[in-house]
């Protein structure tokens, strides 16, 4: 059987990447992928983002992992298939989106926080549960979550950290996501792209420093 998140397990890490234009979307993820990290979440946060998609896949091909986020709802989740989207990340669990989601093909990720989350989560067959925000309760929570949940893919976003991700992955992530601390808002705002290849850089030889 085709393991549907080899290529999350090696990615490691997915940068969750929100610009205020495709353009600024296309230059964030080619500092990110620059500094080692090769996983782009596009989040719906960002205007046109099935093009940016369609674009980075267009650019790199099998040498990034990239997907789209913040999907909320079918036709979005659609277009980002259409685009090439290998991955789809809602922030939450809606029956009806996640079916629909599952329908493409694509690995599905979607959010949850709670036990009860985690489990909703599961019954409908999700890929990986994103335990998002995974800044309120740390990896000690996410590590907590392995006692009823020994088995669950997850994945945690928000909180994470080049100095926490050895932590991250000893509680047992299957990958994480990685926001505000990689595709730093205000950097992109500047256009200082030197700072976003230094924060995937250091992500990159926490995940390398991880797995050695």
């Amino acid at each position: 059987m085709t393991d549907r998140l080899a290529r999350a397990r090696t990615t490691g890490v997915l940068a969750v990447l929100r610009a205020p234009s495709p353009e600024l979307a296309l230059e964030t993820a080619e500092a990110i992928i620059r500094g080692g990290v090769t996983g782009i979440e596009v989040t719906y946060s960002t205007p046109d983002a099935p093009a940016v998609i369609k674009e980075l896949i267009a650019r790199h091909g099998d040498a990034a992992y990239v997907g789209a986020g913040t999907v909320t709802t079918v036709e979005q989740a659609s277009a980002a298939r259409d685009a090439g989207a290998e991955f789809l990340v809602s922030p939450g669990t809606l029956p009806d989106l996640t079916r629909a989601m599952l329908d493409t093909g694509a690995v599905v990720m979607t959010g949850a926080m709670t036990p009860t989350e985690v489990m909703s989560a599961l019954a409908l067959g999700v890929d990986v549960v994103k335990i998002f925000p995974a800044s309120l309760g740390g990896p000690s929570y996410l590590g907590a979550l392995r006692g009823p949940f020994p088995d669950a893919p997850l994945m945690p976003t928000g909180g994470v950290k080049p100095d926490n991700l050895a932590d991250w992955f000893a509680a047992g992530s299957v990958a994480v996501g990685a926001g505000g601390d990689l595709a730093n808002s205000a950097s992109i705002a500047a256009e200082d792209w030197d700072d976003i290849t230094a924060r995937a850089a250091r992500f990159a030889s926490a995940l390398s420093a991880v797995r050695s």
